[in-house]
């Protein structure tokens, strides 16, 4: 990686952090269940491309397998808050994102009304997934989607992209580039989304 490539990663990340805090500030000051809306007034910081969705557009629907071969659809998810991550077995960013991943997926495993689903982009689908997956223990759910449909359909420009959807189906936030996950500050953020009603 060039000078200038970790340079501009390094400012993608600050910034990300810089609008999580905001985030965050914002729900403790209000004292309300406006999670939501700051979410949604933030949640295109952290690297968002033009042509992504919007914050606050309808997340599009896909259905796809799983490791074990059964189907996950995103609309069967409607009434809960989604992590999406669009990610690949062969980007560095990603590997080096997937434990913070894992940390948040333990943390909030418990709470039926929060999923993980780790979108893969690799071509070789589960030949080169599954191994990796295996490998390195995670438990969150991991779907495959070899053709890139999520990613065309999410508009995503490089790997990994984040995008947290609310209950009600919308994109509240979207990061492009790895983070920390597992911080204290999106571990707050996100129980702050989860507490927030649909609509």
């Amino acid at each position: 990686m060039s000078h200038n490539a970790k340079r501009l990663s390094a400012l993608a990340v600050i910034a990300g952090v810089a609008a999580l805090a905001l985030v965050v500030f914002v729900n403790l000051r209000s004292g309300s269940d406006s999670s939501v809306d700051a979410w949604m007034a933030h949640g295109a910081s952290g690297g968002s491309v033009d042509g992504a969705p919007a914050g606050g557009n309808l997340a599009s629907d896909f259905t796809l397998r799983d490791l074990g071969g059964h189907t996950v659809s995103l609309s069967s998810l409607r009434g809960k808050v989604v992590f999406l991550n669009v990610w690949a077995t062969w980007c560095p960013p990603c590997r080096q994102e997937m434990p913070s991943i894992e940390a948040l997926y333990r943390e909030f495993r418990g709470d039926k009304d929060f999923v993980v689903l780790a979108v893969s982009q690799d071509t070789e689908g589960l030949k080169a997934v599954a191994p990796y997956i295996e490998k390195h223990g995670f438990q969150f759910t991991v779907l495959l989607d070899p053709r890139n449909d999520v990613g065309e359909s999410y508009q995503v420009s490089g790997v990994p992209e984040t995008f947290i959807i609310d209950r009600a189906g919308r994109i509240v936030a979207h990061h492009v580039g790895p983070y920390d996950w597992a911080s204290a500050e999106m571990r707050e953020a996100l129980q702050e989304l989860i507490k927030s009603k649909q609509g």
